[in-house]
């Protein structure tokens, strides 16, 4: 993945607050993929919890702080026109579900906890494009954090539905 992969829509700066801009713009948590411009974006920013997470003897112990941010895409969602919270994503429940998550789990790398739940936005909240940045804050004494950050696409197969439903989200399989 590149840096120039991301764009921030103009104006949106103000909607990350602590996030980069300008020429960092491409690394901000806020950054999302060009072609996932007409998306409507739901997102979870800063959650923090405890867990126990690592490879390291000394993370295995005691639970240790992450931080993570949750984004998710939606084709112009239907709560747009309907005021209906079932016609989108709600973000409640996203917290709920990394609540439960960060008290379950037993991964061990932030990558595999990232695709944990990147899958469960994609697959239970039916998100067509998630971003998720896990974050160890103060891991190092020298470094203000560590972490990950991963991208996910819905497929095709994931959606189901017609092909007139595919092409009207823009996804016509080849």
């Amino acid at each position: 993945m590149r840096r120039d992969d991301f764009t921030v829509p103009a104006g949106a700066a103000g909607a990350f607050p602590g996030h980069a801009s300008g020429t960092q713009a491409g690394l901000a948590l806020g950054a999302i993929p060009a072609d996932a411009a007409q998306m409507d974006l739901i997102f979870v920013q800063g959650f923090e919890g405890q867990t126990i997470i690592g490879i390291d003897p000394c993370e295995l112990d005691q639970p240790q702080p992450l931080r993570i941010d949750v984004t998710a895409g939606l084709p112009r969602s239907v709560a747009c026109s309907t005021d209906q919270i079932g016609d989108t994503i709600h973000y409640g429940q996203i917290r709920e579900g990394l609540r439960e998550l960060m008290q379950t789990h037993r991964l061990q790398l932030l990558e595999a906890f990232a695709e944990r739940i990147a899958s469960m936005v994609l697959d239970d909240f039916g998100a067509h494009w998630v971003r998720v940045v896990v974050v160890k804050p103060k891991k190092f004494e020298d470094v203000d954090a560590v972490g990950v950050a991963i991208e996910r696409r819905r497929s095709v197969a994931r959606q189901g539905g017609s092909l007139l439903d595919w092409m009207g989200h823009g996804m016509v399989p080849s």
